[in-house]
């Protein structure tokens, strides 16, 4: 017990300073080998882990711009097929457009040219009826004059005139 009376923490002995040092000596050994070197090993793990993220992340970067790239480009491309497209419908279109109004007017005129003969025809065949209805006409006043005994000029005029009127024309 008498040492431990005599022990007081603030006056070092140098045998407490040669252990202090052995045993923070032995804690330091201990702490490099099992504490300090795996938490090294794990931050340069995550040192080489954080700067291969940022490596991927610019190459995807420089990818990413790439694509866009290659896809403005693709529009570009698509843009100018389809205005290409769009011209050829376009003409397509007005030829149709040009073929059906050529067709019609070429229809349109072979109506009429038909429809001309036709009126042509039943002109002449109604001339041909007047012609005959006419002759008719004529001989059956003819008749009626005949018939009639006149003693003058008016009278026959008058009569001739009245029996026009009462032919009926068909």
């Amino acid at each position: 017990m008498f040492l431990l009376a005599k022990f007081t923490p603030i006056l070092p002995y140098p045998g407490l300073i040669f252990w202090t040092l052995i045993i923070f000596g032995l804690f330091w050994i201990i702490m490099r080998n099992f504490a300090f070197k795996p938490i090294i090993e794990a931050l340069e793990k995550r040192d080489t882990s954080i700067q291969k993220a940022l490596e991927d992340s610019k190459a995807a970067r420089a990818e990413m711009e790439k694509f866009k790239e290659e896809s403005a480009q693709f529009l570009g491309e698509a843009r100018g097929e389809q205005s290409a497209i769009m011209k050829e419908a376009r003409a397509a279109k007005d030829q149709i457009i040009n073929d059906a109004k050529e067709e019609a007017r070429a229809e349109a005129n072979k109506i009429i040219g038909s429809a001309r003969t036709e009126i042509n025809a039943e002109k002449t065949s109604a001339l041909a009826e007047m012609k005959k209805d006419s002759g008719v006409f004529a001989l059956q006043i003819a008749e009626k004059v005949i018939q009639k005994q006149l003693m003058g000029k008016d009278d026959n005029e008058s009569f001739a005139n009245g029996l026009i009127n009462d032919i009926k024309l068909n």
